[in-house]
C-alpha cells in the first residue's frame, strides 16, 4: 500500500527523542526499507525538492526531518557532525526502524558517512550527492567558498542557492528558477527558516569536518552512489571522486554543466538513477576495483 500524499500535502509530525520534538514528514510506500533524508546548510523540511521525495516516495518510504534546532525540531544546534549523526539515528530508532537507507546531500552526506561508520548495521545502502569525505578539499572553506554567491543574491535579489547550487549560464539559472518555485509549491503548515545562529553552529560543524583528519572510509562496505554537478562550488566536485575511489562499494554519477545542486537540476535522471541503485539494477562497480564512473549530460528538466 502507498501513501497517496505527495510532499506538498503530507502532514508535519513530530516524535520525542530523550525530551527534545523532532518534526518530521513522512510519505511513500508502507512497506520496505525507509530512505532517510539528511540535509544541507540551515535547510529545514521546506527545502527538499518534491520532485526528488516524490520521485523516490513513488517506490519506496521517505522520512525526512528537521536536525535538532532546525525549522520545528527543538534544542541547540550541534557543532559537530557526528553530534547530528547521533540525533539522527535517535531519530530513526524512535520512529520504529531498525534497517534504513541513507540520502544525504551536502552536510547530510557528512551525516550519512558517519551513521553507516558508527552504526553499520543500521544502514543497507547510501546515497551521498554534493558533499565529501573529513578533511577533503575546500570543506573548511565553505564560508569563504559561498560568499560570491551570497553577495550576488543580495544585490540581485534572489535566495543564494540560484548561484551556489546552480551554474551562472543561462541554463543554469533558468533550472535555479524552476528549482526555487518547486520549493514553494507546499503553501499550508510551512516550516521555519533556520536563525543565524542555527546557521553559524552548523558552518562550525562543517569547517570542524573539513579540517579533521581523513577517516577509513574502506569500512564503509555497503552499497554507496556517489552524485554531484561537475562544477560544485560549495564542495568541490573533486571531493565526490575522492568519495568514491575511496569507499570499496560505490558508484559515480557526475553531471555536467551542474553545480552543487546537480541532483536538482538533473532531478529526472537523478531519480532514476537512485531507484535503480536502491533497487539493486544499477551497474556494478568495475572489475578492477574502482568505481563505475559515468558523467551524463543533457538538457535539465523542463519542471
Amino acid at each position: 500500500m502507498t501513501r497517496k500524499a505527495t510532499y506538498r500535502q503530507v502532514p508535519t509530525e513530530t516524535v520525542d527523542v530523550g525530551g527534545t520534538r523532532f518534526a518530521y514528514r513522512k510519505l511513500g510506500a508502507e512497506t520496505g526499507v525507509p530512505v532517510i533524508f539528511l540535509h544541507h546548510l540551515a535547510a529545514n523540511l521546506d527545502d527538499w525538492d518534491p520532485r526528488v521525495i516524490d520521485g523516490i516516495a513513488a517506490r519506496h518510504p521517505v522520512v525526512a526531518f528537521d536536525n535538532r534546532g532546525i525549522g520545528a525540531s527543538e534544542g541547540r544546534v550541534p557543532t559537530r557532525v557526528e553530534a547530528m549523526a547521533r540525533d539522527a539515528v535517535a531519530v530513526i530508532r524512535a520512529l520504529g526502524y531498525d534497517r534504513v537507507d541513507l540520502f544525504g546531500f551536502s552536510l547530510g552526506g557528512f551525516v550519512a558517512q558517519v551513521i553507516a561508520q558508527d552504526e553499520p548495521q543500521l544502514v543497507r545502502k547510501i546515497v551521498l550527492a554534493g558533499t565529501g569525505p573529513a578533511g577533503g578539499e575546500g570543506i573548511d572553506r565553505v564560508t569563504r567558498a559561498s560568499l560570491p554567491g551570497v553577495i550576488r543574491g543580495v544585490l540581485t535579489f534572489k535566495d543564494p542557492r540560484h548561484y551556489l547550487f546552480f551554474p551562472r549560464t543561462a541554463e543554469g539559472q533558468a533550472a535555479a528558477r524552476r528549482y526555487m518555485t518547486r520549493l514553494k509549491e507546499r503553501t499550508d503548515d510551512r516550516d521555519k527558516a533556520a536563525s543565524p545562529l542555527a546557521q553559524r553552529a552548523q558552518l562550525k560543524a562543517i569547517r570542524a569536518w573539513g579540517k579533521q583528519a581523513p577517516s577509513d572510509l574502506a569500512t564503509i562496505e555497503q552499497p554507496v552512489l556517489v552524485a554531484n554537478g561537475d562544477h560544485d562550488v560549495m564542495v568541490p566536485t573533486s571531493n565526490s571522486d575522492d568519495l568514491a575511489r575511496r569507499l570499496p562499494n560505490a558508484q559515480l554519477r557526475i553531471y555536467s554543466d551542474g553545480g552543487h545542486g546537480g541532483i536538482f537540476q538533473y532531478h529526472e535522471e537523478f531519480v532514476g538513477e537512485v531507484l535503480r541503485f536502491l533497487e539493486g539494477t544499477s551497474p556494478p562497480s568495475a572489475a578492477n576495483g574502482q568505481p563505475a564512473r559515468r558523467k551524463t549530460s543533457g538538457r535539465a528538466a523542463i519542471s
